[in-house]
């Protein structure tokens, strides 16, 4: 460090926190404090961080007397955790917990914001003696949940992108902030889901009916299948007893014959309607199923 002496700046007085790289400050002027001077043997030692830390003090205090509940500031990110973001507000660190960053489901905060990042944020408690202060993010902006009943009442058909699959149902983005669950008993009348992934993929855009709304626990339960009426309830009509049909075979066990009737239904031959004058041990000794090649 050259001050007209050559004198020496240690790296742990050269900022308030850790510097990795001190070729960054090689050649920039700064502002120092001798915090030693031996004369006789030339040896002066200096610290950057102390003349930062009288700044901080004085941001601080500034900062203090303008921070309360609703105020909106400018911060930096200092540190990322599992559980939140580090806010440097000027002298005083604030916490984004993670359930604050934003309306949406979110991963871990690193996926959002790296340490530096300059972000508003929202003040949105200060404990004073304790100096503690809790931001957030997401409340720069409204809650997509206020509302909700009028633009998703229950029976409108709305579309929306998967967000995610689990094994009882497919969660569907309806907008920022906003998932309803299509349960997996209501993603088809007809065919047995054993899980979602085999009809739906994420990022697929789907259509559904809202079946329900719990505001309160911000819930909407929704479902594909109840976009078309159930085939069940119209079987009796297009179908009647007596009506002789046509169908596939679909599959054959001991006892019977599964024939495709319309619309995934399929009905069932039993052994003893197959034949009046055959003694059957078995149905295949009278029908095959039909294979993939033979549709």
């Amino acid at each position: 460090m050259d001050v007209g002496l050559q004198a020496f700046l240690p790296g742990s007085q050269a900022d308030l926190r850790p510097v990795k790289d001190l070729d960054t400050l090689v050649g920039v002027e700064h502002d120092f404090k001798i915090i030693k001077y031996e004369r006789r043997q030339g040896n002066i030692v200096l610290s950057r961080r102390a003349v930062l830390e009288v700044e901080r003090a004085a941001q601080r205090e500034k900062v203090l007397e303008n921070l309360e509940e609703g105020v909106v500031i400018e911060g930096a990110v200092t540190n990322i955790t599992d559980y939140g973001l580090f806010i440097d507000l000027g002298g005083i660190d604030g916490l984004v917990h993670v359930t604050n960053i934003a309306w949406s489901k979110t991963g871990h905060p690193s996926e959002l914001y790296q340490i530096g990042d300059k972000i508003k944020v929202k003040v949105l408690s200060f404990d004073r003696e304790k100096e503690r202060v809790s931001l957030g993010i997401k409340q720069l902006t409204a809650d997509p949940w206020t509302g909700i009943e009028e633009k998703y009442p229950v029976g409108t058909k709305v579309t929306g992108r998967i967000a995610t699959l689990k094994k009882y149902g497919a969660f569907v983005e309806l907008e920022e902030g906003v998932e309803g669950l299509v349960h997996i008993s209501e993603m088809s009348w007809t065919r047995k889901v054993m899980h979602p992934s085999e009809l739906l993929r994420v990022d697929d855009t789907v259509e559904t009916v809202v079946l329900s709304l719990d505001v309160p626990k911000k819930r909407i339960s929704l479902s594909i299948k109840q976009l078309e009426p159930n085939p069940w309830d119209v079987i009796t009509e297009e179908y009647p007893i007596g009506a002789i049909i046509e169908g596939k075979i679909k599959n054959i066990t001991d006892f019977g014959v599964f024939v495709g009737i319309d619309k995934g239904i399929d009905g069932l031959v039993h052994i003893s309607d197959i034949s009046w004058t055959k003694q059957l041990k078995h149905p295949s000794e009278l029908y095959k199923k039909v294979t993939k090649s033979e549709r």
